[in-house]
Parts: C-alpha cells; structure tokens; sequence
C-alpha cells in the first residue's frame, strides 16, 4: 500500500515537471521581457510569474492553495529558479498587469508544437460554448427563483485529427455563432491553414461559405437549417441541400469532446471578475489545454508505439536508425537489442525533430 502510494507521487511528480519544463519552453519564446520595467524589484522575472500562472491552471487550483503546494514542491522551485516563493497576490497583480498579446503569442507557440512549417490541418471544427462567471451557488439561485449565472461565450476551432485547439474567440454577452465565426476563421486560419471546416447548422449561412471557400481557399461543410416550404438561397447553401458530406460532417463532435475534456480537466469557471481578467485566465486554459496535449501526444503517440514496435522485432534497423537519429533512443550496450527510450523535453526547436520521428514510426509501422 506503501509503495503504491510513493508510486504515485512520483508519477504526479514527474507529471508536473514534464509541464514545467514545456512551459518554460513556450514562455521563453514569445519574446517577454524578463522585467517589465527598469524600476522593478527583480526578485521574480516575468518569465517564472507567467509559468506559475499557467501551473495554476494546470493544477485547477485558486491562487492561495496553489501557493501553498508551490512551497511543498522543491523540483518545481529548482527548475524555475525560485529564490523564494512569491506571494499569492503577485500571481494576481501580474496576470493582470500582463498584455494579452503574449499570451496571444504564447498560444500560437502551442499550435506550432503539432506541425511542421507548411503542414496543413486536413479537417477543422468549429464550436462555442459558455464558461461561468458567477459566484453564487446554484442551491441559492433555485431559493430565490432567479439564474444569476453568467456566461462568457467562447468559440473554438479545434484540428480533428490532433485534437488541438488552433484558435478562440470570447465576448462578454450571448451573441449569435455567425458572430464569432469570421472573426475566429480568419484567425484560426492565419495560425495554421486547414482545407476544410466543419461546423453546426448554427453557422449556416451563405456569408460564412463565401468567407471560407473563396477568401480562405477551403472546402465547408455546415448542414443547411431550413423550415417546410422555405426556398433556400445562396449557390453554396443549395450545394450544401444537394451535395452534404456525411463522412466529413460527423467529424464536428470532436470539437464538443474537446470543450468537454477543456471543462473537466481544466475547470469551466473562471475566478477573476473583471471582463479583461476574465479573457485572460480563457487565453490561459487555451495554453494549458494545448500544452497537455503536446505532452499526451509526445507520450502515447510517440514513446508507447516506438517501444511496441521494437518490442516485436528487435533486429528492424530501420527503426532503429530513426530512434537513434532523431536522439529519442540510445544504444547501451553492444547489441541492437538492447535499446532503452530516454526521456525527451519538449522544446519548441525540436519541433521538426518530434514530427519527423512520429512520421518514420507511422510509415515503418
């Protein structure tokens, strides 16, 4: 029982480190400054704030519980190079003294971690959900027989193949899908290009199709909403009533898994009461989401289906070579066989390096 649980703890452990060490990777790319200022304190660089911030989230704690497990942890502290643990109110003060530019910045860091320079995502989905803002409980909302939640209104365009979040778009109020869609299809597309976008009848109209096949150069498919004896218009709407692609269509649930495993996994309340605040702890989760990804991906796609491939022919040179080429496989001992996997840090120039080697295992396999 003993061992089990240190196994576990190890495992948390290592978990946190692997996160750490990926974030520190994509904050120190986006270009911030180590100070804000020249006056400043220097007791903490804005690089280490922004990785505790998004640790924060990581973990799904508020600010003064994670402060306390921040001094329980003498790894994390060693790798950001804390002289000291920082109040749990500079957390706070920095998060909002931070531009949304470099968190902006930072997401697109996270994007580019899945793919090669001019690769293209194959299919998008798009959808929106809601992330509360309220306090109150729901027990005294029935009480009092009046819903006193509030919602942010976020849009997300997800990659169905990788599952990653590509782009975002929040505002304060409910508004209509149609809304966000433009803004967040030019934005999802200047970050990675994608040759197809699958959304819900909630997006049809002839404007979004317009945007999408000949301004973005790519393919659309969104059911056509209609009522009896209605005379749909638009050339693309009356392809959509002629000619839906119901192969591709399903395709557009994976973005509602996502919202699911953001939510779960990452909370769907948001703590701050400020509307800037508030796009910026959204920004935060869309990092955080993304870098969780990046670490499952490297994991499961990557360490666990090179070792079952060696596992089952040890002699295959092939796979060999690309295990030791691209520096995720060392040969210890004489023979091919023995072959042990090292751990690889995720490092924003060893992109090419991880996508190179993911393409070798499946093409081999």
């Amino acid at each position: 029982m003993q061992s089990n649980r240190k196994e576990t703890i190890k495992k948390l452990a290592s978990r946190n480190i692997r996160f750490i060490q990926a974030a520190i990777s994509v904050v120190k790319s986006t270009h911030l400054k180590p100070y804000s200022c020249k006056y400043s304190k220097k007791i903490y660089t804005q690089h280490q704030l922004l990785v505790l911030v998004l640790f924060k989230d990581y973990r799904n704690q508020h600010y003064r519980e994670f402060i306390e497990d921040v001094g329980d942890m003498e790894g994390v502290q060693e790798i950001l190079d804390l002289s000291e643990i920082p109040h749990f109110t500079t957390l706070q003060k920095f998060l909002c003294r931070i531009k949304t530019l470099f968190l902006r910045i930072a997401f697109r860091k996270t994007v580019n971690l899945f793919y090669s320079s001019d690769e293209n995502i194959p299919i998008t989905a798009i959808d929106s959900s809601g992330f509360t803002s309220g306090y109150c409980s729901h027990y005294f909302s029935e009480r009092t027989g009046k819903l006193r939640k509030h919602f942010l209104k976020t849009s997300i365009s997800v990659d169905t193949d990788q599952q990653v979040i590509t782009g975002f778009v929040a505002s304060k109020s409910r508004v209509h899908d149609t809304r966000h869609a433009e803004k967040l299809l030019r934005q999802c597309h200047k970050t990675r290009k994608s040759d197809c976008y699958v959304m819900d009848r909630g997006y049809d109209s002839e404007a979004i199709h317009r945007l999408i096949r000949e301004d973005l150069h790519a393919n659309s498919v969104i059911p056509v909403r209609s009522w009896k004896n209605e005379v749909i218009r638009g050339t693309y709407r009356q392809e959509m009533a002629r000619q839906f692609n119901d192969t591709i269509y399903p395709r557009r649930q994976l973005v509602e898994n996502k919202f699911s495993v953001l939510k779960r996994r990452f909370s769907g309340d948001l703590k701050a009461r400020r509307f800037l605040i508030q796009m910026k702890e959204i920004a935060n989760k869309m990092i955080v989401c993304n870098i969780h990804r990046f670490l499952q991906f490297l994991i499961v796609e990557v360490f666990y289906r090179a070792k079952k491939l060696i596992d089952g022919d040890v002699n295959d040179k092939m796979i060999l070579n690309a295990l030791i080429d691209n520096g995720f496989a060392r040969i210890t001992g004489k023979t091919f066989g023995n072959i042990e996997l090292i751990q690889f840090v995720p490092q924003v120039d060893s992109v090419n390096r991880l996508y190179n080697f993911a393409q070798k295992v499946k093409t081999l396999s």
